[in-house]
């Protein structure tokens, strides 16, 4: 396994479901439903090295992109796991050779534990604050996905919003 340093202060990206922009370095929706590398329950924060890729992965496939928001993040983290090259069995245990598996069809459909989700049990267990890994939905594109609970305050991933733009409630949204 290869373990680095994001930054200090290297820029990430994020499009932002408007109604949660409130909160751009939450990662409390990735909790609700799981993701690639995060079971329900733990929260995980994904980010884009660029632009393209973060609108790819908001996309998620479909024809017609969603509303969002762009957000551009600010990221220094020590101790993450950096599998941005794929997997390389020089570097990497066996285990990895699955990090890119079906995990939405696995989790959702089989109802069984994705193998990415192990592979990053471990890899929290281990106390990695993130993982770089590449980009499903964009071709050369990287991405961070950053574990909330093992962050220190020597890391730090901050929103650049130095206009104040983003909602900080969701007063602007009705509740029905």
């Amino acid at each position: 396994m290869k373990i680095i340093r994001v930054g200090p202060d290297e820029v990430f990206h994020r499009y932002l479901t408007p109604k949660w922009a409130f909160a751009p370095a939450s990662g409390a929706g990735a909790a609700g439903d799981g993701g690639r590398f995060n079971r329900p329950g733990v929260e995980a924060l994904y980010l884009s090295r660029a632009p393209q890729t973060a609108l790819e992965e908001y996309q998620q496939g479909a024809s017609i992109v969603p509303p969002g928001t762009l957000a551009a993040y600010i990221v220094t983290l020590d101790q993450v796991a950096d599998l941005s090259a794929g997997f390389d069995p020089a570097t990497w245990s066996k285990e990895w050779a699955a990090w890119d598996c079906p995990w939405r069809k696995i989790a959702r459909i089989a109802r069984k534990i994705p193998p990415s989700w192990h592979l990053s049990d471990s890899l929290i267990e281990a106390g990695c604050r993130g993982l770089l890994f590449p980009s499903l939905r964009h071709a050369g594109g990287t991405n961070l996905v950053v574990f909330n609970a093992n962050l220190t305050p020597e890391d730090s991933v901050v929103v650049h919003d130095p206009e104040c733009r983003l909602p900080k409630d969701q007063s602007s949204w009705p509740v029905s």
